[in-house]
Order: structure tokens, then sequence, then C-alpha cells
């Protein structure tokens, strides 16, 4: 079954979002297919890439890789089976999982060998695979990301297993390369409109759905204008979801490290310092006190969410409460998720706060992802408030109440 372009970058991410030097492993590839091709774009000089290809095409696909250069001949390894290939920090499958449930549990026991210790597998799958039953569990269990292609035929879903650890640690990071050293994630949430800006998939389905409401009430009401108020509609309500590219999206490298940045855009509405024992000690030292910088997003302002800081996702829970107007006090009780950052520096937190409209909290993020800075991990809709703890003593706020701030750009905070 062949992979969309689209859908092969989701599954090479993580290997092409490294800066390394890095190792990866690309698992039933001929040359030519696009999850070969997009692990070959991100290889950096100090990086290898071993290719596991069919007897049948290996002498090709050596020959091909022979053709491109001494630089990626010296780069790339050609093996002819599965067992000969060295364990590596990022393996990737060439093709969707099609296989029944059997022969995806002995494939899976084969590849986890194949992982280094907190290393990533990725694959695709169908929405109608044989095994979906134990991707699911596999997922449960190892996941750090899952994003749905729709632009490939049949749409596949991408999922990310860190697994490759000896065993999962709740509550500790484990990832291979720091955080700090990686590039934004690719989101196939984002889709791009213009090369500037871009809506979340969130607004591209309820704008389909209210064109799809408007052209089906003028086919059955030809002479009403009924039609015309959910096609007028269609139009803000996808605004609401716009997701402008921001400076954290070029993945260059961080040149200033001491920042922390905005997790919203928005208005500073709060710069203090509070107790709360809810995510652990602050520093991995006792005591819970947190510098806490909040934010109140009107109904116009952009309402994706970005990581603050570089770091590895150690816990995501949600709480519930109420649902009073985000700029009133007592909003400081609404229904909230909460993201905690594990960083060098100490956990971070990040809480995605509801407001009065609608209540919907999108949080894209697991405990053992990566997150870069300024990465996209997931949006509240429609009013909503972000509050952001960091380790009191550790940092120092760099806005005050009443300023605005934009997510990903605006420096809100900078370590001590």
């Amino acid at each position: 079954m062949p992979i969309s372009k689209a859908a092969a970058r989701g599954i090479t991410d993580e290997f092409a979002r490294r800066r390394g030097p890095k190792t990866g492993l690309v698992v039933g590839a001929a040359w030519g297919n696009p999850v070969l091709t997009a692990a070959l774009e991100a290889l950096m000089p100090a990086d290898r890439l071993t290719v596991v290809a069919d007897p049948v095409s290996i002498e090709d696909l050596k020959a091909s890789l022979a053709a491109e250069g001494s630089w990626t001949a010296g780069n790339v390894t050609a093996v002819a089976a599965l067992a000969d290939a060295d364990p590596a920090e990022e393996v990737m499958l060439a093709s969707p999982v099609t296989v029944e449930a059997e022969a995806f549990i002995a494939d899976i026991e084969l590849l986890r060998a194949k992982v280094e210790p907190g290393g990533v597998l990725s694959f695709a799958a169908t929405l109608t695979a044989p095994a979906r039953e134990e991707i699911a569990e596999l997922v449960a269990e190892y996941g750090i990301g899952t994003d749905l292609i729709v632009r490939s035929l049949p749409p596949v879903r991408i999922h990310k297993l860190r697994i490759g650890s000896a065993a999962k640690r709740e509550g500790e990071p484990h990832a291979i390369a720091p955080a700090e050293d990686l590039a934004p994630a690719w989101r196939a949430s984002s889709v791009a409109v213009t090369p500037s800006m871009h809506l979340d998939s969130n607004g591209v389905i309820a704008a389909g759905l209210l064109f799809g409401t408007a052209w089906a009430a003028k086919q059955i009401r030809p002479s009403s204008k009924a039609w015309i108020l959910p096609a007028l509609a269609a139009v803000p309500v996808a605004a609401f979801f716009r997701d402008p590219q921001r400076e954290a999206d070029l993945r260059g490298e961080d040149d200033e490290p001491e920042a922390v940045l905005a997790a919203s855009d928005g208005r500073i509405i709060a710069v203090e310092t509070v107790v709360d024992e809810r995510f652990g000690a602050a520093t991995g030292t006792a005591g819970a006190e947190w510098l806490r910088v909040s934010a109140y997003l009107k109904v116009t302002d952009v309402h994706i969410n970005r990581a603050p800081v570089a770091g590895e996702v150690v816990d995501v829970f949600t709480e519930r409460g109420g649902y009073a107007k985000v700029s009133a006090p007592e909003a400081e009780h609404n229904a909230a998720c909460y993201t905690v950052v594990s960083t060098p520096r100490g956990r971070v937190v990040v809480a995605q706060r509801t407001g009065a409209l609608l209540r919907r909290i999108v949080n894209r993020t697991k405990p053992g992802a990566a997150l870069a800075k300024g990465e996209r991990y997931g949006l509240i809709r429609f009013g909503s408030r972000t509050d952001v703890y960091l380790p009191a003593g550790a940092a120092e706020a760099a806005v005050l109440p009443g300023e605005a701030v934009r997510a990903g750009e605006t420096v809100i905070a900078r370590w001590r």
C-alpha cells in the first residue's frame, strides 16, 4: 500500500526534528519510498541511517544510494534483513500496518529490540487496520503522539511510541535527546492556507460542517435564503481557529535559552507567587512555590497554545471546576487541563483554563513526549485563560499586568 508525502512527513518527524548527531532505521523501504526520501532529506553530516530493504530491491537501493554521491553513501547503510540492522534511536516503518493482529504482535517484538532505550518507533496504520485493537493497547501504554492524516487515501493515523525504554517510569523524563536540541514537531493538525497562515484542523472541520449545512439547506429549499446564515458563519468560525506561523516554527537555534515564552496570545492579567502542591516539587527540592503568569484571551485572539519552554512532558491531567468569565477572579477555579514539563531548571506547568463559552480544551501532548520551545500542543475554545507556573526564585517575570503577549514569541519571564 503506497504512503502519502504527508504521512511520510509525520513518520519521519521525530528523526527530522533532532539536530543530531542521531541514528535512524527505516524498515521496508525501496528507493523512491516517501518515508525513505523524507529521512534522507533530514540527514545531517554526523547522522547515520540504516535502511532495511527486501532482497529483490536491495541491489537497486544500494546502486541508487551510491549514485547520490559519497556523502549520502557514507551516511546510509542498506541491509536485506532486520536482524542485520543495528539498533537506532528513531525507527520508522516505510509502509502502513495492514497485517493481522498475530503478525503485528510478532513484528513489534522484533522491532522493539531495534529501538534504542528512550527511542521512538513511528508508523502509520489505516483506520480499519486488522490489528487496530493491539495498536490501541500499545498507544495507551507507550504513545507519545498520534496524528490523523486525512490527505492520504485511505486516511491513516501516525503513531509514535517511546517503546525503546526498558520500563516506562511514570513522572520521570527519559527522552534520548534533550528537548533543548529539538525543533518544533510538525503538526498535521495545522493546515496551511497560505505560507504564513494556517488553520487548526478543528477550524477546517467546523467550517466544512457549516458549508455543508448551507449546501443542504439550499438543496432542500432552493427558494429560501436560510442557507446564507451557515455560509456566512463559516468564515468567522474558521478565523477563530487561525494558526499563524511564528518565529518558533522556523526550526532554528534558540538564541535566548534563558527566555520563557508566552503559552498563548492575549493580555497579562496577573503576575504573582502562589503555593500549589499538585505539580510536585517545583525544582526537585522540597516546597511548591511558583511564579504564576496568567494571560486572558478574548474571543478575537489566536487560541493556539504553545510550549513556553523546552522539556519532556511528565504529566497531563484535568480538574473539574467552574465556568466563570475568564476575566473574573474566580476563573482561577475554572475547569482546566494541566501540562507538566520537566526541564533542567525544574518543572514548568501550563494550565489551559476554560471560559464561559463552549468550554472545550484540546491538548495533543502526552507524558513521554518532548516539546520544543514555542511548539504547538493544543488550543482552547472559545474564551479562555492560560497560566504558566515557574519555580519561584528560579525565574523572574518579564511582563506586567495589562501587557499584550503573543504565543511562542513574547518573553514573559527569564530564568535567573
